[in-house]
């Protein structure tokens, strides 16, 4: 899965030796001569610290689809609303299976039944019936026909479908994920060779890298409540944009 393009940004400033402009860093220095990090004293280190935050991004297309649809059924009985739902539960499933969904990537991911209550003048709350709901979990894995596969298990569930939500991801984000790495790497190398500049030092070995939670992952489609109509969605796949943050301590050293 090739990105199609990556970009980083650091967050700068020199912390307590003055103020700049633009991301995350800082430049430490103890005045009593013992050093915050734990580095021996006594090594060739007495300009400090620099720590930066890099962040990095990649783009590629997407090449999962998961599906969140369900079924809400309501009868005079438990047993009725419970086998009208099973029925039009698998209808969708069968409808995603004639479209090449393999059973492993078709999950119940909920059931229940309640009882429908309401409030009426002079008798207080009573049942009026029962409401039987399924939800299933589809992974789509052909995202570019998935607006055929969807529109058909809507319309053999019915108006007892509900369309809960779809989002668009990766089967697997870790060539895309390596690629965002990268560029948070980058951007926080260059931000750290400009801190060391200014500070009229050099940039000495890497003493700490922390990988931090990523940015963001793939941004999900907006989530659809109902199924309004059993005519084909347009579905985009697109590019989604993986980001990533990693903070950095490099030892500064004099210039040489």
């Amino acid at each position: 899965m090739a990105a199609d393009s990556s970009s980083g940004r650091a967050r700068e400033g020199f912390g307590a030796a003055g103020d700049q402009p633009g991301g995350t860093g800082s430049l430490g220095n103890d005045p009593r001569g013992t050093d915050p990090r734990g580095v021996d004293p006594g090594s060739t280190d007495p300009r400090g610290t620099v720590t930066v935050t890099g962040t990095g991004s990649a783009d590629a297309a997407p090449d999962l689809m998961v599906v969140s649809i369900g079924v809400e059924c309501r009868a005079d009985s438990v047993d009725a609303a419970y086998s009208r739902a099973g029925a039009s539960s698998e209808a969708v499933a069968s409808a995603f299976r004639r479209h090449g969904v393999d059973g492993a990537d078709i999950r119940t991911a909920g059931l229940n039944v309640r009882a429908d209550l309401a409030w009426r003048e002079g008798e207080g709350q009573r049942v009026t019936g029962y409401v039987a709901a399924s939800t299933l979990t589809v992974r789509l894995r052909t995202p570019g026909s998935a607006s055929t596969a969807i529109s058909e298990a809507v319309e053999a569930g019915g108006n007892d479908v509900r369309l809960n939500g779809l989002e668009l991801t990766f089967s697997d984000d870790a060539a895309v994920r390596a690629r965002a790495r990268e560029a948070a790497w980058l951007d926080a190398a260059s931000t750290a060779q400009q801190y060391a500049r200014l500070a009229s030092a050099r940039l000495g070995r890497v003493l700490s890298i922390a990988d931090n939670v990523p940015v963001q992952g793939p941004v999900p489609l907006a989530r659809i409540q109902r199924a309004a109509s059993v005519e084909s969605l347009s579905v985009e796949a697109g590019d989604s944009t993986v980001a990533m943050s990693i903070t950095v301590v490099w030892e500064l050293q004099d210039p040489t």
